[in-house]
């Protein structure tokens, strides 16, 4: 089978690996950047490799299929256990800041 056109007509390449994409920061504040670097130097990564798993967290995960999310959701009301609360209990501890 010939390999597929792209919608400007050419043949599309099977298999490329996707290629990584770079980024500058331009105007980062001295502090910002003074953080970055100690948070790097304490989990010994480079500059670059601490803002990638920055990034990361700040943007959250990517989700993954419903399917995988809902498999997630019960076995984590599985993992709950049958327990119920008392919504007295609940009032109780939002008055002593426990929730």
């Amino acid at each position: 089978m010939p390999p597929e056109r792209n919608h400007n007509g050419a043949h599309q390449a099977e298999a490329l690996p996707r290629m990584a994409k770079t980024l500058t920061l331009k105007n980062l504040p001295d502090a910002l950047h003074a953080r970055l670097a100690a948070a790097a130097r304490r989990h010994r990564r480079s500059l670059n490799n601490e803002a990638i798993v920055c990034l990361e967290a700040g943007l959250g995960a990517t989700p993954g299929s419903v399917e995988q999310q809902l498999a997630e959701i019960r076995a984590l009301r599985q993992s709950l256990g049958t327990q119920s609360f008392d919504p007295a209990d609940i009032d109780a501890a939002r008055r002593e800041g426990r929730a």
